[in-house]
């Protein structure tokens, strides 16, 4: 995982906000996936930091986030 500064990464990934994410809550997540990689933002500050994971982090990270563990 790594951890940079929005401006470091390709402008052309296009975002998807996650269906739990809410205009008044502290969910809000968005995810874009480039060929080798698959980068996080807090959809509230977008030019914030990003967290950028390699496919197989991902592919580990998923059914821990869908099924809690």
């Amino acid at each position: 995982m790594k951890i940079k500064p929005s401006t470091d990464y390709d402008s052309d990934l296009v975002w998807h906000k996650s269906s739990y994410s809410t205009n008044e809550g502290p969910e809000c997540v968005e995810v874009a996936a480039s060929p080798n990689t698959v980068h996080v933002r807090d959809s509230k500050n977008q030019q914030g930091p990003q967290l950028a994971f390699g496919q197989a982090e991902w592919s580990a990270f998923i059914p821990y986030a869908t099924n809690g563990g």
